[in-house]
């Protein structure tokens, strides 16, 4: 029975706005993550505005609805996690010699868009923040490591919001293809896998945290969906023109979802729950809106107009393959007061009865990422990337400065195992694994430190103390053997 492939793609993944601090270090504009103040498990973050009378208020990040002339922005005596995050702008060489030391054969990351673009829409690109992916992306080829860059991954420039809206507004599309533009043809030869937006579907769960849109309106959120989606096949097409060696591929937030119970009903409330994860991926891998969300629309009184040149946009920009954030399943019932609610990456649910749960309540299944490979492997027929997966726990850092991350260990073995049957049994056509936070960075729902991801440790602490100090945890030697041997020693 073969293996996984020999050029299969082993690292990790960070995203900017979590991982890179440096946030108006040399021209670098405010992005939408720089107005989001820390959290925890109890209590949400919370999105910074002006309004005109020059109060400063701030609302909750996931039920944000912009009140009328607010301009969002950074202001004194609020803490925000990703102005310092894991401070990777000051420490990337370090950082990427420890992927190194791992073994690391890709490192997803994604550029600050607002590094590139202070405001979003000016016509010229900030030097400063090009030159700094040069560095970064020379420093990953001397180690022998694959970029893999996500273009927009949770931030977008804050000007963007304040002057139209975002993405509600049909204009950001030019200036994210201009973006596109600036950093295909800058990296072209040192960058060839590219993604288009981070978690796409999120858009409608988490519309400020994906895309700076401040409202939870319909209309609004389907026009937005719509000018992402826009937006991404015109870049396919893009990068395609620039580099013919490019491969540009689609991100959507994954939980393969069970019905409750047998009951017909149950199982009817998983299939609609899940074309929440599809919708995005079909229009990026196919090329149209499909029938089930039109009728949604419909109902929803949301109206969606197509002219046929986008039509034919959305045909042609199709991607290349698809990548998929897997941290675990949820369960749908069509009695909403059915059993105990769960918490989750984004979309929730009902408590399933059969699996444990981490310590802020993501239930673990790793037999839902197998499941999941095969579902959309069977849907798509295009190779898939798994590029986020993890388990965030709390690390004790021993007096001798060892961490030992058994649990982190247990939960990537057995997802790694669940992977392996998956391509090895089912015949999935998989491309590589990057493990979510493989330094550990900021959380992005809960804006904290404390929700550990990573084979190395990074002492920061969420009330502000510690040195930054980089302390490599078990799993990081555990990790370095898996990838020596492509997959075959878990142990």
């Amino acid at each position: 029975m073969a293996g996984l492939a020999k050029d299969f793609l082993w690292g990790g993944a960070t995203a900017a706005n979590q991982f890179e601090g440096g946030w108006d270090a040399e021209g670098k504009g405010v992005s939408s993550a720089d107005c989001c103040t820390r959290g925890s498990r109890t209590k949400m973050r919370n999105v910074t505005y002006q309004m005109p009378d020059g109060s400063v208020n701030e609302q909750m990040m996931f039920t944000l609805n912009e009140p009328e002339q607010a301009q969002f922005g950074c202001f004194e005596d609020h803490d925000y996690p990703s102005h310092r995050a894991s401070d990777f702008y000051h420490h990337y060489k370090e950082d990427i010699a420890l992927m190194g030391e791992m073994g690391f054969k890709c490192f997803r990351m994604s550029i600050n868009w607002s590094r590139i673009f202070p405001l979003g829409y000016e016509e010229a690109p900030n030097e400063a923040g090009l030159a700094f992916y040069d560095s970064v992306f020379d420093e990953l080829h001397a180690q022998g490591i694959e970029p893999l860059v996500t273009i927009s991954h949770y931030e977008t420039p804050v000007g963007l919001a304040n002057r139209w809206g975002s993405w509600a507004d049909a204009r950001t599309i030019d200036c994210y293809l201009r973006y596109v533009k600036s950093i295909g043809e800058r990296y072209k030869g040192k960058v060839k896998y590219w993604l288009t937006f981070n978690e796409i579907n999120v858009l409608e769960v988490a519309p400020w945290m994906e895309g700076a849109v401040a409202t939870r309106d319909p209309q609004t959120l389907a026009d937005a969906g719509k000018h992402q989606l826009l937006a991404s096949a015109r870049a396919v097409q893009l990068l395609h023109s620039i580099d013919p060696e490019n491969k540009v591929g689609n991100m959507i937030a994954y939980n393969c979802v069970y019905p409750a119970t047998c009951n017909p009903a149950d199982v009817l409330s998983a299939w609609m729950k899940s074309n929440g994860c599809y919708f995005y991926c079909d229009v990026q891998a196919r090329g149209y809106y499909p029938a089930y969300q039109l009728k949604k629309y419909e109902r929803e009184g949301v109206t969606l107009t197509l002219t046929a040149l986008e039509q034919a946009d959305l045909k042609a920009g199709t991607v290349d393959f698809i990548s998929f954030s897997y941290y675990m399943s949820a369960c749908a019932a069509a009695d909403p007061t059915t059993g105990q609610a769960q918490a989750g990456n984004m979309m929730s649910g009902v408590k399933n009865p059969y699996l444990e749960t981490s310590e802020w309540g993501w239930q673990i299944d790793p037999t839902g990422l197998r499941m999941s490979l095969d579902w959309l492997y069977d849907r798509y027929q295009k190779p898939l990337f798994i590029v986020e997966n993890g388990l965030g726990a709390k690390d004790v850092v021993e007096a001798d400065g060892s961490i030992h991350d058994s649990y982190r260990i247990d939960y990537l073995r057995s997802h790694i195992k669940a992977m392996k049957a998956a391509v090895e049994e089912d015949g999935v056509d998989l491309m590589g694994y990057t493990m979510w936070g493989c330094i550990d960075l900021v959380s992005a729902s809960t804006g904290e430190m404390a929700k550990r991801y990573g084979f190395v440790y990074v002492d920061y602490q969420d009330d502000g103390s510690g040195d930054g100090k980089r302390l490599k945890k078990d799993s990081a030697d555990w990790y370095k053997k898996v990838i020596t041997t492509n997959g075959e020693d878990l142990t």
